[in-house]
């Protein structure tokens, strides 16, 4: 006769590598900070007309363009990313679903913002042209560099990298009795409590050792 005595199993499933929350929040900040470093870098180089140039501009190093000119919103749209993954860190489930759509609209903006320099060079470069010489609309070459690529990649990456967070979000712990209610779960025993939950618990007159 078989005992009813058993092991008991945990019911938690296993987390993939790809769902722990630290790898995921840690991948969103990586890529929206490589995002923010691109427009640090020159993303454009103009070669002017030597009657044209103004003061501190050379004609052997032509006009240096960084990022941060040529498409202004990338660096703030990176650095709303970022603060995004760092928020979905601590978020409920229903706050990580509004973090994921933030920090996708904030990947697109970078890809079409970077997409539309490699598209049109020469008129997202007119404003800092203008500002060296005091003409606009000057007819000069515009060469490209390898970062406004290195955005959009990096921009492409953390689009997918946030619509990771649904699915992971099922895998990381409810940090509050409220978070795990709303997932319609019960508190493992075995998970560690935080400090808002050893006080609930114990209001109940349940020992959270």
């Amino acid at each position: 006769m078989t005992g009813h005595a058993g092991t008991v199993r945990s019911s938690s499933p296993a987390v993939p590598r790809w769902a722990r929350k630290s790898t995921l929040v840690l991948l969103i900040a990586a890529l929206a900070l490589a995002v923010f470093g691109t427009t640090t870098q020159t993303w454009l180089g103009v070669q002017l007309d030597p009657g044209q140039l103004g003061q501190g501009v050379s004609s052997q190093s032509g006009l240096q363009v960084q990022g941060s000119k040529a498409a202004t919103t990338v660096t703030a749209l990176a650095l709303v990313a970022l603060a995004g993954g760092l928020a979905a860190s601590i978020a409920g489930r229903i706050a990580r679903w509004i973090i994921t759509v933030i920090i996708l609209l904030a990947a697109v903006g970078i890809v079409a913002a970077a997409g539309t320099v490699l598209a049109n060079p020469l008129a997202a470069a007119q404003g800092s042209i203008a500002a060296a010489t005091g003409i606009s609309g000057s007819n000069v070459q515009v060469a490209i560099t390898a970062f406004p690529v290195l955005a959009v990649v990096a921009g492409s990456l953390l689009g997918l990298a946030a619509l990771a967070i649904v699915p992971a979000g099922r895998y990381w712990k409810s940090r509050t009795k409220y978070d795990a209610a709303a997932a319609g779960g019960v508190s493992n025993p075995a998970q560690p409590a935080d400090e808002i939950d050893s006080w609930d618990r114990l209001s109940r007159g349940d020992d959270p050792t």
